[in-house]
Parts: structure tokens; C-alpha cells; sequence
């Protein structure tokens, strides 16, 4: 498959034509599958520092596991003493819906930007917005350094026109989760079961509703892991939102049908009501993770945050816990990737060179291999070569995460297998993919009606957004 990256001509005009794709774009690009946001710590975020000339300004984002965030943040005060430098460092509200971009352009167009921020947002949005440096030099020399970056899909967020406008710190990916106990206890290898039937059989095989075990952990209801995982099966079975180009919608296929009567029959009929937990219909993003931390479910889709609690709390399931990679799609693919934690140098900023070295420093083996080892999954190396054995033989389930993020083979994400733009993220962020299940679960429509009604709302977006569909 050919790679494209979009040209920021390309996306002003797909994200500006429609406040439905703004909206998206300001949630972040994100790349991989749809999993629950990963919780951070309590903290009230300090004010934002104003660059200054001979002052290094840093704002970073708060971490799961609050070892990994003092460890970034004694990191960066022990790089400034030194080098005799004077510092600012803050957190900001790290979430995707949050304000720091928005700030940020504020802080550009007002000529004091900080210099170097760490966080987990949209680089296309941030270039669209012109408020980040190019930082290809960079990036040439860590890669010289520390081997290709990670996930490959990184480089599709971040270079866009040729240039890296970002620099790839850290990776996270989702992945499943399985109680390896439970499938043991019926003889069933959970690193088998590598296609949906055969995960979904299993899971059937294990439910016991009368010792509260259910072996289906999963939603269709409005939420980002229910959009995860209708579109992982949906993809699985051949379907995509769109075609490759990103600009046609494609989603009413034989394919998206096969996969969404997969769906109705695993939620609707009786075969399969044993595996699914009571109140499924209705869960939410933390509902999994709930259920899964009380011992009542046996597999879940979610990012590393469950298993990441389950280790900070000491909850039994953690040793008993196996990730697994997705299931095989009809044609025997393995279609996973990863997200992408940036450091960003902002435009104007007063110190370049001093956030350039501060980068180096961070990625230091000695500096960043102990963050890796304390994050829990939730904080792993971005370059091939920081996969230590030292990293690797801090879990044994990591060379799975190593795994997911180092598949030669190219996966957008929910775009795929397109590159990733605003409009299709609109998509979820309409929640057409759950309502289009919630029409089916209901009864108000066929799959083939619900599949057809779906395509037209995508259709609506993209023609509102001034892409025409016809």
C-alpha cells in the first residue's frame, strides 16, 4: 500500500469546512483502536509558563503511575542544574479535550510560547495551526541512535510534507485482555484463539452466570470502547469507512454487513446471551475495567489502564492476566498498531537549542529505560532499540505490547486503510457506528437497513465537511 501523508492544504480543507470535523480534530487524531482513556492522577494543573530568553519552559502531561511522572519531571530539573540553565516546568490537563492546543495557538500568536511540551495530542492539528517547529534533525538523530521509531503508523501522524513535526517519546497500544485462569480451568489455551469465532466460542465456554463469570466483556453501547470494537470487527470481516484515499465512503459493503450480522448474533440471540454480563447493553468507557478488576469477565478490549490497576493495586488478576493480540481478519491478517506520546517544540520558542538537548537527555537509555520499566504498559518505548531487555523482562506480557507496536505491516487505526484525517474521526465522534448496533438491538432496523442508514450519516459528514460523495 502506498503511504500519503495529508499536506496541510489538504487538511485545512477537510478540517475546515465543518464544525463536526473541527470538533474531531481538537479531540485528537488518534490512531489506533478505540480503547478507555487512560485515567491520570488527581492534580490541578499549574498556569501554563510564558516562554522567556534564558528561561527553559517545559509542560508535560501527567502519568497513570505518579513514579513515571517524577521521574520525567527529575529528569528534566536535573538536566537544567547541569547545564546551569533556569527553568519553568509545569503539568497541563493532558486529556484530549482538553484546552492546551488551543492555549497553545494563543501562546504562539502572542510571540511567548513555552519551549518543549510532552503530551499525547493531534500533530496534524498542531501543523494545520502552524504552532510547531520542525524538528526532522531531531528525529534523524535518535533514529541514528535508537533504531526506527515505533509504531510505524507514527511517522504518518507526525511527518507531514516531508518534515517531522513532532518527536515520537513514547508508545501505548490496546490490546486484549484474558483471564488465562479461567480459560485453563476448561482447557482452553487463550493464545489460541487467534479469529472472533473462535474468541467468541470460547468466551461462551467459560461464562458460568451462576458464579458470576461472564466470558464476553465487551459493549455495543455509546462509548470509545463500544467504536472500538464494532469497527475492529467490522475491519476484521474486510469493511473500512472509507477507501484508501480517505475521501470516498465505502462503508455499506457485503464485508461491513457480514461483520454487523457477526454482531447482531452475538448480542440479539439466545446462543450467546450466557456470555454477555447483565447491564452490558448499558456500560460504559469504565464499566470493563470495573468488571474486569472485580473478577466477574473473562476477556475485555481496553488500552493497558486495566491492567496497569490491577498491577498498582495488587488485584489477583493481574498474574493471572495474558494480553493477546486481535484476532486474525478473514484473510488472515493482523491489523493492530499503537498511539504515540510527542514531544513538541512550539513555534517562536526562545530556546530551541535547549529543547533539543532536553530531548536528547529524556531519551537517554539510562534516563528513559526506568520509566518504561515503571509505566505499567502504559509508558513503552518509541524506538526499536530502547526495547531493552531491560524493558522486556520487566513483564512478561511487554513482548506482547512489543509485538503490537513493532507490526511491519502499516494499520491506521479507525481510518485504515486510509490515513487518518478529521473527518473520518467525525464519524465517531457522532457515535453513528454504536447508534447504527442500538438501531439493531432494539429491533427499529435490519442489519442491512441499520448498515445503509450508517453510510448516509458518514456521507452527511463528509459532504458538509466539502468532501462530495457524489
Amino acid at each position: 500500500m502506498s503511504k500519503k501523508n495529508l499536506t496541510r492544504r489538504e487538511f485545512l480543507r477537510i478540517a475546515g469546512a465543518t464544525g463536526a470535523a473541527l470538533a474531531a480534530a481538537q479531540a485528537g487524531i488518534l490512531m489506533a483502536q478505540d480503547a478507555t482513556p487512560t485515567p491520570a492522577p488527581t492534580a490541578t494543573p499549574l498556569p501554563l509558563p510564558v516562554g522567556t530568553e534564558g528561561r527553559l519552559t517545559v509542560i508535560h502531561k501527567t502519568e497513570y503511575f505518579e513514579v513515571v511522572q517524577t521521574m520525567f519531571r527529575d529528569a528534566v530539573v536535573n538536566f537544567a542544574e547541569e547545564n546551569g540553565i533556569d527553568l519553568d516546568v509545569s503539568t497541563a490537563n493532558p486529556e484530549l479535550f482538553g484546552d492546551f492546543t488551543a492555549k497553545m495557538l494563543a501562546a504562539v500568536q502572542a510571540g511567548n510560547p513555552p519551549d518543549l511540551g510532552y503530551h499525547v495530542l493531534s500533530i496534524p492539528q498542531m501543523y494545520a495551526l502552524d504552532i510547531v517547529e520542525d524538528v526532522s534533525d531531531v528525529v534523524a538523530e535518535l533514529t541514528n541512535r535508537y533504531g526506527n521509531v515505533v509504531p510505524r503508523i507514527a511517522e504518518a501522524n507526525a511527518r507531514i510534507d516531508g518534515k517531522w513535526w513532532a518527536v515520537p517519546f513514547m508508545s501505548v497500544t490496546g490490546a486484549w485482555f484474558a483471564r488465562r485462569d479461567v480459560f485453563e480451568a476448561h482447557g482452553i489455551d487463550v493464545y489460541s484463539l487467534d479469529t472472533w469465532d473462535a474468541r467468541r466460542e470460547a468466551a461462551l465456554e467459560v461464562s458460568d452466570p451462576d458464579n458470576n463469570m461472564w466470558g464476553w466483556g465487551l459493549t455495543v453501547n455509546r462509548s470509545g470502547d463500544a467504536h472500538g470494537l464494532i469497527l475492529s470487527v467490522i475491519q476484521g470481516f474486510g469493511g473500512s469507512f472509507t477507501d484508501e484515499t480517505g475521501l470516498r465512503v465505502a462503508f455499506n459493503s457485503p464485508e461491513t454487513l457480514a461483520a454487523v450480522e457477526w454482531l447482531a448474533e452475538t448480542y440479539t440471540s439466545d446462543r450467546y446471551r450466557p456470555m454477555l454480563p447483565p447491564g452490558v447493553e448499558s456500560w460504559t468507557d469504565t464499566s470493563n475495567n470495573e468488571q474486569y478488576l472485580a473478577g466477574t469477565i473473562a476477556l475485555t478490549i481496553n488500552q493497558p489502564s486495566v491492567y496497569a490497576a490491577a498491577k498498582a493495586n495488587g488485584n489477583p488478576v493481574f498474574d493471572n492476566t495474558a494480553v493477546l493480540h486481535n484476532p486474525l481478519t478473514v484473510d488472515g491478517r493482523l491489523l493492530e498498531a499503537g498511539n504515540s506520546g510527542w514531544l513538541t517544540i512550539f513555534k517562536g520558542a526562545r530556546n530551541i537549542d535547549a529543547a533539543k538537548d532536553l530531548i536528547y537527555h529524556l531519551l537517554d537509555p539510562a534516563v528513559y529505560v526506568p520509566m518504561a520499566q515503571n509505566g505499567g504498559g502504559l509508558f513503552l518505548p518509541a524506538y526499536e532499540n530502547l526495547w531493552t531487555d531491560e524493558v522486556l523482562g520487566t513483564d512478561p506480557n511487554f513482548q506482547v505490547f512489543r509485538e503490537i507496536l513493532l507490526n511491519e505491516d502499516i494499520f491506521y487505526g479507525r481510518s485504515h486503510p486510509a490515513p487518518p484525517n478529521a473527518l473520518i474521526d467525525a464519524i465517531d465522534g457522532a457515535a453513528i457506528t454504536s447508534q447504527m448496533m442500538a438501531n439493531i438491538t432494539t429491533g427499529a432496523m435490519t442489519p442491512a437497513q441499520a448498515v445503509e442508514d450508517a453510510h448516509n450519516r458518514m456521507v452527511q459528514i463528509f459532504e458538509e465537511g466539502g468532501v462530495p460523495q457524489s
